[in-house]
């Protein structure tokens, strides 16, 4: 009672206490728990004899271990007031304690099962430790991987989930054992079990919290601990016999503990659903451990048979022999069958329950003597019972005929439980004299069935069905003969603003956005009609029984003013519209690959009115010829030189000096002239051609940087900054061009940058750390574009090499109109904390230069200094030097298109968007 009420005092105050004074109270009372654990079980190992002694001993020693490292920690912490190192001294009692544990769990005297009952516990004990893995993978170990740090310090991070992993699997292990043989222990095996997995649960909180960067010592976790040693305290000071070794004796099986590995799964899968509903991918890590846990659910169920199975055939050999075999045989039958983890039921020809093994109970919640004497069908859901009944007429019908059929049961709680039978005809049999039926539950595996087929046909963000479900349904409806069925129509949807959400607002804003549009769709069509996400924010309709005199436009329309009613998403108010292609089925010989080709070329039309919809016809295909004719002038532009370069000036903000300028690319086409950007670099991403021009770029305005450096001393630190795209980092062999352009312009590598925004680094991650890790290997620096408009996250800062963050304009102009300044103050602080340099773009007023210079910002760059400008132009900028050398530029000029600078276009070179700065 007394330890008690110091726990119960020891939690208040640690929940109720400042931090400061929590801090401390947490770590003296976790040593004193621990040790005074430790000391108590060393003690009891004195009254005991054999196996339990050692139990004792080693459950002593993991308290004690852990003492130890939290005496450690306590040193560090309270004593000298310092932070705790990571790895310390103290990980190695941390570590060594759970391990302890399960050795000493191990060391129980408990009675060997039979061969099957041994393989059977291998199989639960290994399903369980797959179900804990995979969850400790989805909430702590996923994130421990991804977020990076050193070998040994990951490694010792990973070693504290998967060894309460060991832990938890052995406590359940050692409890399904014990539980299933039925006879006591002398050791109070509830008590230790409960509290060992309390600390293996605040182990993988810890672990968890301090990858997420938020925990210190007082942390409500630390109850955790707390009570897990309270209870081992308890377990060693509760009065028991004292005893020698001894083993535990076979009694009746319980089935209870047969039940723990399908909870295990069940967690497992439940944790699962929900990461792949919220995240909508799965990793190989994922795979892997869903999949072994399948396999091993099937092995479990085969060995259930083929035991099952076995018993049946001894049933029938020995009812056949003298009536003293018959006696024997019977008796040993009912054994096994009581003891079954799976329903035996015996029933007439009629179908009358004449037996019911008691595992009725554990699977359906009826009790076995109360089924005797009912028809086996009143506990079959009604929609089954026709088809169970008629097949055992069919088995009745047959002598020594074994069927397996699979139906549908009701559970007493009401639910439905997905049942397997394997039926066997021994009505000839005197020992049987019915239809013997071996039942066991599959609704685990037949829901996990169903749950892939639903992910393999649906859109796990809104629910909807995804493309292929769509494409199928689509040439069903297409198969119906064109003159017989009714006029159908093929929506294709693009949401106007989408990408203005997901930049601004963040990418889980814009996942509400899609499942809110998904709820408006639904709304606006009717139940016959289909309605798909195609992925990101295209979406698609089918009615197939368009009715007659209808294009299709006024739902069309319908679907229009749903979508552009406002959207409430994270307080804000967000309006966004959709450009809708509607095609018609005019050609009877059309195919399903034809009709959504024909509605986005139709949408590409309505995207290009501004928006609403438009309904495709035949002279749609002249703007996709137009494309390809665009597609071919910018490959030959490539060949005929027809792109130049322009330059924008970057400025140091405590000297004015420019230090380094942007290469930005203009196509100067002989026909259009200037084409914008926005026509062209899209179609050079989608088509690979960036990959060329960005070479280009990077070779042109190398060789200009190295023409400026030798026309003076004061240019030849003048840095140059070039953008990469995705596609370009993806080339298996970037970094040999890049040294290779460097090595032809003679241009030092620590004098060029390259841009990339922060979307290109999460592609390919590995691959592209890789690729970045060799270019900054050659010297070069990395800067991140637009930082804060995209995924923005502190892991990789640390993973990736990165020397720069350059930050959005539209976190700068917020200095200028009064907006939230709060996040760019956060960037600029997190740079000066990584030391690295931060580029503020778009700069257009002098609030926001000094502001900005205020709080620490390295470089400038925007229309307050120069808009980019030819080659020429910055030569006059750096011939302007100042008396004492340092390149300067002229007074800042006004915007003439307010709010603009160099734009990156579509995440790959930076260009100007606006063709009215062109």
């Amino acid at each position: 009672m007394a330890v008690l009420i110091v726990a119960l005092l020891w939690g208040v105050g640690l929940v109720s206490l400042p931090a400061a004074t929590a801090l401390h109270l947490s770590n003296v009372g976790l040593t004193v728990f621990s040790l005074a654990a430790g000391a108590a079980a060393v003690v009891r190992a004195r009254r005991h004899a054999g196996r339990v002694r050692l139990f004792w001993r080693r459950l002593g020693a993991a308290s004690l271990a852990w003492g130890g490292g939290m005496a450690a920690w306590s040193w560090y912490e309270s004593l000298r007031g310092l932070e705790v190192p990571f790895p310390s001294v103290a990980d190695v009692g941390f570590l060594a304690s759970p391990l302890l544990a399960g050795w000493a769990l191990l060391t129980l005297p408990l009675a060997a099962p039979t061969r099957a009952g041994r393989v059977r516990t291998v199989l639960d004990g290994l399903v369980v430790a797959s179900s804990l893995l995979l969850v400790s993978w989805m909430l702590v170990l996923d994130s421990i991987v991804q977020a990076g740090g050193d070998v040994t310090s990951q490694a010792i991070s990973l070693a504290y989930p998967v060894s309460d992993i060991v832990l938890i699997t052995t406590v359940v292990y050692t409890w399904m054992r014990a539980r299933s043989r039925g006879a006591g222990l002398l050791v109070p095996l509830p008590l230790i079990g409960v509290g060992l997995v309390a600390l293996a649960v605040a182990d993988s909180g810890f672990v968890y919290l301090t990858t997420a960067g938020v925990y210190s010592s007082g942390n409500w976790i630390d109850l955790g601990w707390g009570a897990g040693f309270c209870l081992l305290l308890l377990a060693a000071l509760r009065p028991g016999e004292d005893a020698g070794d001894v083993e535990m004796e076979e009694v009746v099986t319980r089935p209870l503990g047969n039940l723990l590995p399908y909870a295990a799964v069940g967690v497992a899968l439940l944790t699962s659903s929900l990461e792949v509903l919220r995240g909508g991918t799965t990793d190989t890590v994922h795979f892997w451990l869903r999949t072994a846990i399948m396999v091993l659910l099937v092995a479990r169920q085969i060995l259930t048979l083929l035991e099952n199975h076995s018993l049946t055939q001894d049933l029938e050999r020995r009812v056949e022999a003298r009536t003293a075999e018959v006696r024997a045989s019977g008796e040993r039958f009912a054994a096994l069958v009581q003891h079954s983890s799976d329903l035996v039921t015996v029933v007439d020809r009629s179908g009358t329950v004449l037996y019911q093994s008691r595992s009725s109970e554990a699977l359906l919640g009826f009790d076995a003597d109360a089924m005797v004497g009912r028809l086996l069908t009143d506990f079959v859901v009604p929609a089954h019972a026709a088809d169970l009944a008629a097949v055992l007429r069919g088995v009745a019908g047959d002598a020594d005929r074994v069927q397996t059929v699979q139906s549908t049961w009701r559970h007493a709680s009401g639910r439905e439980c997905h049942m397997e039978i394997t039926l066997t005809n021994l009505l000839a049999n005197a020992a049987v004299g019915g239809l013997v039926l071996n039942t066991r539950d599959v609704t685990d595996r037949i829901t996990l069935e169903r749950q892939l087929t639903h992910q393999a046909f649906t859109d796990s963000l809104t629910d909807l069905p995804n493309r292929a479900l769509f494409k199928d349904r689509l040439q069903h409806a297409l198969t119906r003969g064109a003159d017989s069925a009714p006029p159908m129509a093929v929506y294709f949807l693009d949401l106007d603003g989408f990408k203005a959400v997901n930049d601004t607002l963040g990418h889980s804003a814009g996942d509400d956005l899609l499942v809110e549009v998904a709820a408006r769709l639904r709304t606006v069509v009717r139940p016959s009609d289909t309605v798909a996400r195609f992925g990101g924010d295209e979406f698609a309709i089918l009615v197939d029984d368009l009715p007659e005199g209808e294009d299709g436009t006024a739902l069309a329309q319908r679907v229009c003013d749903a979508i552009a009613a406002p959207i409430l998403l994270d307080g804000s108010e967000v309006h966004i519209s959709a450009s809708i292609g509607i095609a018609h089925r005019e050609d009877p010989s059309i195919d399903a690959e034809q009709m959504l080709r024909n509605a986005d070329l139709a949408m590409y039309q309505a995207k290009a009115d501004a928006g609403g919809f438009a309904v495709f016809v035949p002279e749609m295909h002249e703007g996709l010829v137009a494309r390809m004719r665009l597609e071919a002038d910018l490959r030959k532009a490539l060949t005929d030189d027809q792109f130049i370069v322009h330059y924008q000036p970057m400025v140091s903000m405590r000297t004015g000096e420019i230090t380094g300028v942007e290469a930005l690319v203009r196509w100067q086409h002989p026909e259009r002239g200037l084409v914008p950007p926005n026509e062209f670099i899209p179609l050079a991403e989608a088509t690979g051609l960036i990959r060329p021009l960005g070479l280009w770029v990077l070779r042109e305005s190398c060789r200009q940087a190295v023409t400026w450096a030798a026309a003076g001393d004061s240019r030849r630190g003048l840095k140059l900054s070039v953008n990469v795209s995705a596609r370009q980092l993806q080339q298996d062999d970037l970094v040999e061009q890049v040294a290779g352009i460097l090595r032809e312009t003679g241009l030092p590598a620590q004098r060029l940058t390259l841009e990339m925004t922060e979307s290109v680094l999460l592609e390919k991650g590995e691959e592209t750390l890789a690729t970045l890790t060799a270019l900054r290997d050659l010297g070069i620096r990395l800067a991140i574009d637009d930082f804060g408009t995209g995924y923005s996250s502190l892991s990789y800062l640390h993973s990736f090499p990165v020397d720069i963050l350059k930050i959005d304009r539209s976190f700068v102009e917020r200095l200028s109109t009064g907006g939230d300044t709060a996040l760019i103050s956060t960037i600029l602080r997190l740079g000066q904390t990584m030391k690295l340099e931060t580029v503020a773009e778009g700069i257009e007023h002098p609030q926001e230069l000094l502001l900005l210079r205020r709080q620490g910002c390295t470089t400038g760059q925007g229309y307050h200094f120069s808009p980019p400008v030819p080659a020429a132009r910055i030569e006059e900028l750096l011939a302007e030097a100042s008396p004492d050398g340092r390149r300067s530029v002229p007074a800042p000029r006004p915007a003439t298109v307010p709010g603009e600078d160099a734009l990156p276009g579509d995440g790959a070179l930076a260009l100007e968007a606006a063709a009215g700065r062109i």
